[in-house]
């Protein structure tokens, strides 16, 4: 499915726009990486996007039909959304319970999972490597772990559109590899359109096709990974100057930003 944003704007009460005229499309088998400091509008403009708050003005659609004129369970049989992981201390539910809350939408009212859902949902987290978690409560778990539960929560969905919130964000190394290997494969092989929110410029040069760079003056920059993520860029928004190395590994360009200093104050 397209997902695409149409002069989306966005403000609380009468004060100046917090998005403003942000206008982008994503077609299956892209990944979109959105990128700016913090407090310009990210999550917000992720829960715009997938209709958890509603757009000041303008839209956001699914192969051209406003997702505001649609019903829920037709949306979220169609779109997976992955919040940032808060605490989960107070969630009673395992793992498994909590994945299988994800094939939701694709039940009847009333309905109750089957031995179906639970076995597409041990499949998925056997596929994503927690499958130990299955019978773990959801809050005993590390903030790393409950974050890769929900994503196997939004996967046993079986999306066309994946909207993620910060995914790699309190992970080890090995995870945050884990889950960039897996939403690269979801897109490039599975055809899902993926959208990550992302603090890491080096993460979305590794995988995302195209990106979205927000400022606190409300212009956003949207284009091919390697033209929106340059050093001029990266100091204009970030306030960092930054080197952008190219390294070659097994046959492999691998591109990364390396920060070097708080960039010289120069007014705008």
């Amino acid at each position: 499915m397209r997902l695409a944003i149409e002069s989306g704007t966005f403000r609380y009460g009468p004060q100046l726009p917090i998005l403003d005229g942000i206008s982008l499309a994503l077609d299956p088998g892209q990944v979109l990486a959105i990128l700016g400091p913090n407090g310009v509008g990210k999550t917000t403009l992720l829960r715009c996007m997938v209709g958890l708050l509603r757009w000041t003005s303008g839209s956001s659609t699914l192969d051209g039909t406003d997702i505001s004129t649609m019903r829920p369970a037709e949306l979220w049989r169609n779109v997976a959304y992955v919040p940032q992981a808060r605490n989960a201390a107070s969630v009673s539910l395992t793992g498994i319970d909590m994945v299988t809350i994800g094939r939701s939408a694709h039940l009847s009212t009333f309905a109750q999972p089957s031995t179906r859902e639970t076995s597409m949902a041990e499949r998925v987290m056997e596929e994503i490597g927690i499958i130990h978690l299955r019978d773990v409560p959801c809050g005993q778990m590390s903030g790393g772990q409950f974050q890769m539960v929900l994503i196997a929560r939004a996967l046993v969905a079986e999306p066309s559109v994946l909207v993620l919130d910060e995914p790699e964000t309190g992970l080890d190394f090995k995870n945050q590899l884990v889950v960039l290997d897996l939403l690269d494969s979801l897109a490039h092989t599975h055809g899902i359109a993926v959208v990550m929110n992302t603090h890491y410029p080096t993460h979305a040069l590794r995988i995302a096709d195209t990106a979205l760079l927000l400022n606190a003056h409300h212009e956003p920059r949207h284009g091919p990974t390697d033209e929106v993520i340059t050093i001029d860029h990266m100091r204009e928004v970030f306030g960092v100057d930054v080197h952008l190395a190219r390294i070659e590994i097994d046959g492999r360009s691998h591109q990364s930003v390396l920060p070097l200093r708080v960039a010289a104050q120069t007014d705008r």
